[in-house]
């Protein structure tokens, strides 16, 4: 895998990197309560901080894009402007998202930045896709944590690829468990074809 022309800063959808565990027995509402950095998210309470980053895989995909250019915002605040565009849909405490084409709209009107929605995606397409564009925003199952594991079901949670050849793709996964499934994570066509969705969004700089 030839090296990346620049450093892609990781960031967890949590602002504890290391509670994924916790937040996998416990459930993220009780579990991110105790997380003493809740205050970096950008959330104003820690209520809204431990409602809201179970959900916010996409912001940190978007949060380590942007801070590839040097800015860095935090992951509740990009969420919050992201609602405005439809981005997140919340009723009674639900949320759904991250929903695609407003996405797009948001990243391009707020940041520049250039996007487009990708479904039908095989894995041996985003090779390709990296070619043209900088990142893909890849729908996974969030098992992909544990490679060794079949996962239940395909999609479901994103992580921002930023490098891809024949040996292996090389991605940041916001909720991984350890330094290796977090940062620069890098798993054979095959094995991430297993838990892809064929789907994403592609994102240029």
């Amino acid at each position: 895998m030839s090296p990346l022309p620049e450093t892609v800063p990781f960031f967890s959808q949590w602002e504890t990197p290391d509670m994924t565990m916790a937040v996998l027995a416990d459930g993220a509402e009780v579990a991110l309560r105790r997380d003493p950095l809740w205050r970096g998210s950008g959330a104003e309470t820690l209520e809204e901080y431990a409602v809201w980053a179970a959900n916010i895989c996409g912001m940190a995909c978007l949060k380590m894009i942007l801070a590839s250019r040097g800015e860095i915002v935090p992951t509740i605040e990009l969420a919050r402007r992201c609602t405005g565009y439809g981005g997140y849909v919340v009723n009674e405490g639900s949320i759904r998202g991250l929903i695609y084409a407003p996405f797009v709209s948001f990243v391009k009107e707020v940041f520049g930045l250039r996007a487009e929605v990708m479904t039908n995606v095989a894995t041996a397409d985003i090779p390709a896709i990296l070619e043209r564009q900088r990142f893909f925003i890849a729908s996974v199952s969030s098992s992909i944590r544990w490679p060794e594991r079949e996962p239940p079901s395909k999609g479901g949670h994103l992580v921002l690829v930023t490098a891809t050849s024949d040996k292996g793709f090389r991605f940041h996964n916001p909720s991984g468990h350890t330094s290796a499934t977090q940062a620069n994570a890098v798993l054979a066509p095959a094995d991430f074809d297993r838990f892809f969705g064929n789907r994403g969004i592609a994102v240029a700089i």
